[in-house]
């Protein structure tokens, strides 16, 4: 049976990935030659549901399930709130920008998309949803002083104003690993209730 690796997420708009970009030079110029890989900017996404391996067949039916939350979620706008590291600064492997949404609908979206696909059999995340972007990546090779200083840049990182990110669509998501690294695909777009048509 045929599968592909597939996730949900939400796509960002050009000027959210223009000032995520100026954040990745602006930190890259701080941190040691080398010791960070830097997202791609089209590879930059809200992450509301990693799915993994899933059956090509099944691909209709979680559409529909996916389609029927859509409509039942509002959209909103999620501030970026600064950066940060995974699991923290003192021992940084993930450099990310924050998100912060006050209302909880981007949390209730999270969760119903998270309930919805429990149906076909996607094990819910055993850790609270903590909504961000990942921007960089530490590489395995860097030395344990290399490690430290990209903690203390990304501490003490003065980025000013990021702005907000409307939440109008997600999408179903295709991921093709490759030496390069990830290719995606959009499958499907899902508008938000009271949001037009993506």
């Amino acid at each position: 049976m045929d599968t592909i690796r597939a996730f949900v997420a939400v796509p960002l708009p050009e000027p959210t990935l223009e000032r995520l970009a100026q954040i990745q030079r602006q930190l890259e110029r701080q941190v040691p030659r080398g010791s960070v890989r830097w997202t791609r900017r089209n590879a930059i996404h809200l992450t509301l549901k990693f799915l993994g391996d899933t059956l090509t067949e099944r691909l209709p039916a979680i559409e529909a399930a996916l389609s029927a939350v859509a409509r039942n979620a509002p959209g909103c706008s999620v501030s970026m709130v600064g950066v940060g590291c995974f699991p923290n600064t003192s021992r940084p492997r993930v450099v990310w920008a924050g998100l912060q949404e006050d209302s909880g609908r981007l949390a209730a979206l999270q969760a119903a998309i998270e309930e919805a696909m429990a149906n076909f059999g996607y094990r819910p995340e055993g850790r609270s949803f903590t909504p961000h972007l990942t921007i960089g990546r530490v590489q395995r090779r860097a030395s344990r002083a290399d490690v430290a200083r990209v903690g203390e840049v990304v501490a003490t990182a003065d980025i000013g104003p990021i702005g907000e990110v409307p939440v109008e669509h997600f999408a179903l998501i295709r991921s093709v690993l490759k030496p390069s690294g990830a290719e995606y695909t959009t499958l499907a777009r899902f508008a938000l209730r009271g949001s037009e048509r993506p």
